[in-house]
Order: C-alpha cells, then sequence, then structure tokens
C-alpha cells in the first residue's frame, strides 16, 4: 500500500496570496522515510518545508523538523506560522507547544482583529556583541553601505544562534531601496567567518503602518534575500531593548502572565522582492529583563497538494 502525505503551499506574514515568505507544509510526515524528507524539501525547493509529526513526549503537542532546500535547520519562524495556519484552516485542534530541533515554543491563534493571526512565543535570543572590524568593513562593502549610511544610534551587532546573523542599521527606507549587494562577496566573508545572514533594517521606514522596514541576505545558505524573517526580527526586539529603543506601547498579547510589560513594534520586509509582508513583535518584560519574544503574523494558503510514495 502506498504512503501518501498531504502538501501545502503557504505564504506567511501575508493577509494575500502571493505575498509575505512562501513556506511548504507537509502532514503525516511521521509516513516519510528519514532519507525522503531532504528528497521532497529539495523537490519543494522554492521554499522552506516544515515536516509535521506527532509529539514524542508529554511537553508538547507536536513536533516539526524544518528543511530548507539545502539541508535540516533547528528552526523557521515563518513555517512555524504556515503550520498553525494550515492547522486551522483545516479545524484541527489548536496545539499550543511546539518542539523542534531548537526546543520547544508557544504557539497559537491571536483572537480579535481582522483575519487570521498567529504567533510562537520563544525565550529571548542571544546578542553576542558588536559586528566591528575588518571583515564586518568587508561585508558593509560588499552590501553596498557606506559609514554616512549606517544609523548611529544603531551599532551593528551579531545575534542568534551560533552567531548567525548580523544586524545592520540604516538611516532610512531610501537607503535599503537601492541596495545592490554582491552577493558572491558576502556568501565568501561568512565562509571567512563572517555571519552567514545580513539583516539590514531603519527606524525610519520609508513606508506606512510601521515603525521598522528591513532587507535580508543570505547567499551562504542559498538564500539570496530572504522575503520576510520572524527570527531576525526577535533579535531585532532583543538588539532595540539592549540600546533602550524598544517602543513600549501596550500592545494586546497572547501571553497575559501577570506582571509583565509588553513592548513592541510592527516591521515591514518583503516589498523590495514584490512579496510585501508584516511582522508584529512583542518582548514581554520582567522589570527590565525580557522574558520571551512573541512573533505575530498572518497567513494565506495558496494551494494543496499531495504525493504518494510506495
Amino acid at each position: 500500500m502506498s504512503r501518501r502525505v498531504r502538501i501545502f503551499q503557504v505564504d506567511a506574514f501575508a493577509a494575500q496570496l502571493f505575498c509575505g515568505n512562501p513556506a511548504s507544509v507537509v502532514l503525516d510526515a511521521e509516513l516519510l522515510r528519514e532519507p525522503e524528507l531532504a528528497a521532497l524539501a529539495g523537490e519543494l525547493r522554492g521554499s522552506d518545508t516544515a515536516f509535521v509529526l506527532p509529539p514524542d513526549g508529554a511537553d508538547h503537542d507536536l513536533r516539526v523538523r524544518f528543511f530548507t532546500p539545502r539541508a535540516e535547520t533547528a528552526f523557521v519562524g515563518h513555517a512555524t506560522i504556515a503550520v498553525h495556519a494550515v492547522r486551522a484552516a483545516l479545524g484541527l485542534s489548536a496545539c499550543h507547544r511546539q518542539k523542534q530541533r531548537s526546543g520547544i515554543v508557544a504557539t497559537g491563534r491571536l483572537a480579535g482583529g481582522p483575519g487570521a493571526r498567529f504567533y510562537f512565543s520563544q525565550p529571548p535570543p542571544p546578542l553576542h556583541g558588536a559586528f566591528a572590524g575588518p571583515q564586518a568593513d568587508a561585508a558593509l562593502v560588499a552590501l553596498g553601505l557606506a559609514a554616512a549610511d549606517l544609523d548611529p544610534q544603531c551599532p551593528a551587532t551579531i545575534a542568534g544562534e551560533r552567531g548567525g546573523r548580523a544586524l545592520v542599521a540604516v538611516r532610512d527606507g531610501s537607503i535599503l531601496a537601492r541596495l545592490r549587494p554582491d552577493l558572491a562577496r558576502l556568501a565568501a566573508l561568512s565562509a571567512e567567518g563572517c555571519p552567514p545572514g545580513y539583516f539590514v533594517y531603519t527606524r525610519v521606514p520609508a513606508l506606512p503602518d510601521c515603525d521598522t522596514e528591513a532587507r535580508m541576505f543570505c547567499p551562504a545558505i542559498g538564500i539570496d534575500e530572504d522575503p520576510v524573517s520572524g527570527n531576525a526580527h526577535a533579535l531585532l526586539a532583543m538588539h532595540l531593548h539592549s540600546l533602550g529603543l524598544l517602543p513600549r506601547r501596550p500592545r494586546a498579547s497572547a501571553l497575559t502572565d501577570p506582571g509583565y510589560i509588553s513592548a513592541g513594534f510592527t516591521g515591514r520586509q518583503g516589498h523590495h522582492l514584490g512579496r510585501p509582508g508584516f511582522v508584529g513583535v512583542q518582548a514581554q518584560l520582567a522589570g527590565e529583563r525580557v522574558a520571551s519574544v512573541q512573533i505575530e503574523g498572518s497567513a494565506v494558503l495558496a494551494f494543496e497538494s499531495g504525493i504518494a510514495l510506495d
């Protein structure tokens, strides 16, 4: 008897089709053999792929394994939003604790407001210090940036697990719009010790209805420009908080633990690629300490398919 898995294509961090960041969601992934996970992700090479599996312990509701077209990775934010949008569209029960290689994150659907919105909440990701020195200078040149383009209030920093992202602030959105990075040079610098990803952002966006605007370049992992990154916005929340620049505007939150103060912002990304997307970001503060970072977004199901295997 053949094994059949269901595959959904989802546009995450978007309220309409062909926007935001595409992700593939594979249900019934427990039917797949180990080599078939990477093979299927390679077949779906236009986006990251989330393989949804049953829980293997009492501390979580479901497991997800994430694959880029090149390799398995620990966690993918937009694909997480996509997983829970698919489950909601199918009328499946909500899962509030998701396990993946990076650990367990809280997940769910946000109440109120137009459309369906979902979130994941994670422990505060690490900051690793300044992105400076000769290699950083070379990376700025490869990005097409001069010293006069940079925001002096937000010095470039390295952030994320294993220092996977450089966060670089520019003065305004017009600088973002003119970036034409040397992708081959950026990939070579990553191979020489620079981070594999460069998140270039501004607190003076050229677009309305947002607090930040950003672009993300990751040629070293096969993604020339990532449309919308939830993980990078979580890193940005930590960086802005460390600089005392995270807006303290009260906002409705899925996390209601007493004693927490919510601070956050709305980011826009993807419009430079013709795939505009929105990311809601909230940090839960216990005093001056960040207790968790919550990433919020809408998602739209583009199409459903399947594959049968012997």
